[in-house]
This record gives structure tokens, C-alpha cells and sequence, in this order.
């Protein structure tokens, strides 16, 4: 018992280290944090607002109705908002109009008017042109019922608080800092190269000293993390794209920067793609099961170094996204560590000839994917993700091709 309670102090502990670090986030600087705080506030203005108006100047006798409709329609988008007012207005209207037929069927029983409105209610709301309103027909039926008002002038005044409501909400979310998603897809974009980094920055290291399947295992479960983020991304894509819509922020206020353009998907995903068969191939090679035969300490050693000069390209570019004054400086860091990969897999891949046995086609894949995940990282000179030219300085060898890779250079 002693230790349930321990663990649930901790557990606090933890919480309420969470909630203040939120708290400090939001307080500090823009981000996602301070976003929730505005939608927060925001719905609590629009709910005392609506009531301000129907409650204490129109006193409206239902004027629940109008604040309970604008905390809800403070959506993530204002094109959200405009599409959940109108859904939510047709629902209260078919719930207000059937509860009061409920009503006058049942002979003004609240039990016998539930019978009759709840369960056409619930099967109305889960009609998916609805969405999410779909709900808010049953409860407005039940607000209807228990309060006993159901002739036609009473549903009038229903509708018109619901209305209330439904035009403060949408007012202040479209109108008071407006909700603009730009940065969401920069973050993610960004966690991208981050963890890409870290990522082979612990391969690099491990790969010098004694490592088996365990640490293989963790760079493959490290690359198979990369997938949620690249699910998260499309996500902030979309919502994105839909809080531009018929949002005046854009054309009124806000003069945030476009997020990088789709392409960047396209290209970080095969990225990811390329460090999870990489990180395959070196845990089956490192299974004492398995047929394949673990590369040359030495191919490893250049491969680590390898490995840590394209951490380096990942991390820069994880940075520029920061847009950091000194971008200049971090774009030479960028494009010193990309020429400096690129050289280190060139002179694996002229030695690759050299290579036989089951060792040979584990050392083959890891160079066709590396070769494919250097290419995809953008040189800064403006070229874009390529392979540079090879300096002439080095003299080729050649060699037998295995997977695609062969000794004249892959």
C-alpha cells in the first residue's frame, strides 16, 4: 500500500512539473503552449460574452442556450468554427422542433417526452454530415424537456439564443487572434533532421566500440520512430491548410512566414525510409541466427565516421529552421559536413572490391541506402539534394557490383 501511495506522489510530482513547465512555456515565448492558452481564454470570453448579451440585456429565458453554444464553436480553425455553427444550428433545430413535438405527444410528460425524443435524437446525431455536433440535438431536446417550454414562441427563443451564441463564437474566434497553424509544420519538420541526428550519432558511436543486437535493436527502434513524426507532419499539414481558410488573420494581421513546401515531406520521408533498411540491415547482421556476416571492423570504423559527418548535415539543418542570425556560419557547417560524408562514402564504395563473403552484401546495402539518404540531404549552395561532383584527387578503383553498389563508385 505504502508503495501505491509513494508511486502516486510521484505521479503528482511529475504533473504538476508538467503543468508548470506548460506554464512557463506559454509565459515565455510563442508556441504551442501559448496557442492553448489564447483558445482557452478566448472560450471563456466568447461564453461570458454570449451571456453578457442574451442573459443580462436581451434576458432571454433560456440564455444557457447562447454561452454554452459560443464555448463551443472557439474551434481549433475558424473554418471549423463556421463549419460546426452551422452544423450545430441545423442539430439544435431538428432537436428544439422534435422535443417539443415530444412534448405535445407525451401530454406534457418530461418521461414520456424523453421516450418518444431521446432515442430519434441519438440515431439523427450520428448522421456524419453532423460531424461532431450531432450530439447537441439530444441534449437540446433534454434542456427543452426538463425545462418544461416547448410551445412554438418558446423553440423561437431557443433558436434565437442558439443563433447568439453560435455569431459570438465564430466572431471571436475569427477576430481575436485568429488561429493560424504555420508554425506546427516547421516543428515537425524540424524534429525530422533532429532525431535523424541523434539517431546516427548514437550508431557512430556504438559502431567504434563492442556493440550487438541490443544496440541495434535501439537504432532500429529509434528509425522506426521517425514514422509518427512524419504522421504527425501530414496532420499539420492539414490543419494548416485549414486554418487559412476564409481566416481575415492572414489578410488582416498576421504576416507569418509560409511553412517549407510539401517537398520537404516527400523528402524527410525517404530519409526515414533509408535509416530504418539501414538500421535493418546492421541488427540482422549482428543476429548470431542470421546468414549474414557483420562487415569488416575497418569498413565499420569508416562507416561510423561516415555516419557522424551526415549527423552533422542532419543536425545543421535541423538548426536552420530556427532561422539563427548567424544562418551563413550554419550553412557552412551544413554544406562542410555534407562534402565531408559524401568523401568518406566514396572511398568506402572504391574499396568496395575488396569486400567478399556473406559480409559483402550487408556491406552493399548499407552503402546504396546511405548513398541514397546523401543525396536526398540538400547541399547549400543552391543545387538542392544531390551527389557532388568527385574531386579529381581521387583515384578509383574497380570492383564486382554487389546490390548496386560497385567498386568504380557506386
Amino acid at each position: 500500500m505504502w508503495e501505491r501511495i509513494a508511486a502516486g506522489w510521484r505521479w503528482l510530482g511529475r504533473e504538476g512539473a508538467a503543468v508548470g513547465r506548460t506554464v512557463r512555456y506559454a509565459a515565455r515565448a510563442s508556441g504551442p503552449e501559448r496557442d492553448t492558452m489564447v483558445q482557452a481564454l478566448k472560450m471563456a470570453g466568447a461564453a461570458i460574452a454570449a451571456w453578457a448579451l442574451a442573459g443580462w440585456w436581451l434576458r432571454a429565458p433560456l440564455a444557457l442556450m447562447a454561452p454554452w453554444t459560443a464555448l463551443a464553436l472557439v474551434d481549433a480553425t475558424v473554418y471549423r468554427s463556421l463549419r460546426s455553427g452551422l452544423q450545430q444550428i441545423c442539430v439544435i433545430v431538428v432537436g428544439a422542433v422534435w422535443a417539443s413535438l415530444a412534448m405535445a405527444m407525451a401530454g406534457g410528460s418530461t418521461l414520456g417526452a424523453m421516450i418518444i425524443a431521446l432515442p430519434v435524437l441519438a440515431l439523427v446525431g450520428t448522421y456524419r454530415r453532423f460531424g461532431t455536433q450531432g450530439v447537441y440535438g439530444a441534449t437540446t431536446a433534454l434542456f427543452i424537456i426538463t425545462y418544461g417550454a416547448y410551445s412554438l414562441s418558446e423553440v423561437g427563443h431557443r433558436l434565437l439564443e442558439t443563433c447568439i451564441g453560435a455569431v459570438i463564437g465564430i466572431t471571436v474566434n475569427a477576430f481575436v487572434f485568429p488561429p493560424v497553424h504555420l508554425r506546427n509544420v516547421r516543428e515537425q519538420l524540424q524534429r525530422l533532421p533532429r532525431d535523424s541526428a541523434d539517431l546516427l550519432r548514437r550508431m557512430s558511436e556504438e559502431l567504434r566500440e563492442e556493440w550487438g543486437t541490443a544496440e541495434a535493436e535501439e537504432w532500429r527502434d529509434r528509425a522506426r520512430r521517425l514514422q509518427p513524426i512524419l504522421r504527425s507532419l501530414a496532420d499539420a499539414r492539414q490543419w494548416t491548410d485549414e486554418s487559412l481558410r476564409l481566416n481575415p488573420a492572414w489578410n488582416l494581421r498576421r504576416t507569418g512566414a509560409h511553412p517549407p513546401p510539401e517537398s520537404e515531406d516527400a523528402r524527410w520521408h525517404g530519409i526515414a525510409e533509408h535509416l530504418t533498411v539501414i538500421t535493418r540491415a546492421l541488427s540482422r547482421s549482428a543476429d548470431e541466427e542470421s546468414q549474414l556476416a557483420r562487415p569488416a571492423p575497418a569498413f565499420l570504423d569508416r562507416y561510423a565516421k561516415l555516419a557522424e559527418w551526415t549527423a552533422e548535415a542532419c543536425a545543421a539543418e535541423a538548426d536552420l529552421f530556427d532561422e539563427p542570425e548567424d544562418g551563413a556560419t550554419v550553412r557552412d557547417r551544413q554544406h562542410r559536413a555534407a562534402q565531408e560524408a559524401w568523401q568518406i562514402y566514396h572511398e568506402l564504395a572504391d574499396a568496395f572490391g575488396e569486400h567478399t563473403g556473406p559480409a559483402a552484401a550487408v556491406s552493399g546495402e548499407l552503402l546504396v541506402e546511405t548513398r541514397q539518404l546523401l543525396s536526398a540531404l540538400p547541399l547549400p549552395d543552391g543545387s538542392g539534394p544531390q551527389e557532388p561532383k568527385r574531386s579529381p584527387r581521387r583515384g578509383r578503383r574497380t570492383g564486382p557490383t554487389v546490390n548496386g553498389v560497385s567498386g568504380n563508385g557506386a
